[in-house]
């Protein structure tokens, strides 16, 4: 584009959280908490006191009011994607957010995160960098042991549980779940820390990461009455297993349906999925998700996973402004990774190539602000793009499960297998 346009500035410190605005973030996230009854378990974090690494698993908007009464009256800075900064970057920066563009190596973000152990606060990251599309465990950055190490101070845990049956990501209108639960941990002391190696790090931290907010619920037998608690579950869903159609599933109401067969299945008040006739291939929505991967995986393995030329627009976000129209192109997501093209709206050509090796998973959005549809997000260190699909040949869930399959067998084949649960 031939207007420039000023870039977020990564380099300013990170603010402590200013103290007037410490208790406003407490009475802005009590209310929630106390709403949905969210019973939060410490353990062994008798004595703890800041510095400290706090991770938590990252299913909906309520994780952040959960997060903040846990840790308080303590001061902690966030990771904050970009555009959880839009129209309001100075007061985000000002209770104590710091920005990261997702799935970057991103060195500068590093040395914001050693500032903030340096003053002594709590350094909270969201480590899946996303919501969980079902509810279940995203792939995590190995890089994660490495970065503990180097922080060098002791690490906790936030999971929590009962967020995504509340609000899924495909569907965010609260169900008004309650009680819902937080569990907080510390799994390693400094000392610890310092004993072990990156490996046993990362083993520890997957082993705390591993969840399952439908089976959670299941467990628990806390029902949603939701009227439309499956709409927006075929997003998540895309492909048929009676049929094995793709991009032909919907839903209304409290069922999911595929548009080419016709075959119907009923969410139960429990999460639970049964066919309105015939078979039900998969009660369990995870089940189906996995059911899916391993589809991906095997288009992978057998070196033919194309989402086909889709047209696109897209929209750039270079600041915490407000998206600006880049202009319209094209999309490939093939085995060589991403491929953007088009012309901007000047006339003047743009390019974003992703190789496989350069994403281990990437962020996408369901009818992102409730109006510009499904999209994929990529990012470099100045810029993010959100790229939207046209028609209705395409499942971003695919794209997303494509990503981490390809970079997993890329992995593989270069004789450096991911281990579980890690990218």
């Amino acid at each position: 584009m031939k207007q420039e346009f000023k870039r977020f500035d990564m380099t300013r410190p990170a603010i402590r959280t200013r103290w007037y605005l410490r208790p406003l973030t407490w009475i802005l996230s009590l209310p929630d908490v106390l709403a949905h009854r969210v019973k939060i378990t410490k353990h062994n974090m008798e004595g703890l006191r800041p510095p400290y690494v706090l991770l938590c698993n990252h299913n909906a908007f309520l994780d952040f009011k959960v997060a903040t009464i846990a840790t308080f009256p303590r001061r902690a800075n966030y990771v904050v994607a970009i555009d959880g900064f839009i129209g309001r970057e100075e007061l985000l920066r000002q209770v104590g957010c710091i920005c990261k563009r997702k799935f970057t190596t991103d060195l500068v973000l590093v040395r914001r995160l050693r500032e903030v152990i340096k003053n002594g606060d709590i350094a909270m990251i969201y480590p899946e960098a996303r919501y969980s599309l079902c509810g279940t465990t995203a792939v995590l950055p190995a890089s994660l042991g490495k970065l503990c190490k180097l922080l060098n101070v002791p690490v906790v845990t936030l999971i929590c549980h009962g967020h995504h049956i509340n609000s899924p990501f495909w569907n965010l209108h609260s169900r008004n779940v309650r009680p819902t639960e937080a569990e907080m941990t510390q799994i390693f002391t400094a000392e610890e820390l310092q004993q072990a190696t990156v490996d046993e790090v990362n083993r520890k931290i997957v082993d705390m990461f591993q969840y399952d907010e439908f089976a959670w619920q299941k467990v628990r037998s806390i029902r949603t009455p939701y009227k439309k608690r499956a709409e927006g579950l075929h997003k998540v869903l895309y492909q048929c297993p009676h049929c094995r159609t793709e991009f032909r599933m919907d839903s209304s109401g409290d069922e999911l349906f595929c548009t080419s067969c016709g075959k119907r299945w009923r969410m139960s008040e429990l999460g639970e999925l049964e066919a309105v006739t015939g078979e039900t291939e998969f009660s369990h929505i995870p089940d189906w998700y996995e059911w899916e991967r391993a589809n991906v995986r095997a288009e992978v393995e057998a070196g033919t996973y194309s989402s086909g030329v889709l047209d696109v627009h897209v929209d750039t976000l270079p600041n915490a402004e407000k998206f600006i129209r880049l202009g319209n192109g094209t999309l490939v997501h093939d085995m060589n990774g991403f491929t953007v093209r088009g012309t901007d709206v000047d006339g003047d050509p743009f390019e974003m190539l992703k190789p496989v090796e350069s994403l281990y998973s990437c962020h996408i959005e369901y009818e992102y602000l409730g109006k510009f549809g499904d999209c994929v997000d990529l990012n470099t260190l100045e810029d993010t793009w959100y790229i939207y699909p046209h028609g209705r040949d395409f499942a971003v869930t695919k794209m997303a499960l494509a990503t981490e399959e390809l970079y997993f067998a890329s992995r593989a084949a270069a004789g450096r297998p991911c281990p579980p649960g890690l990218a």
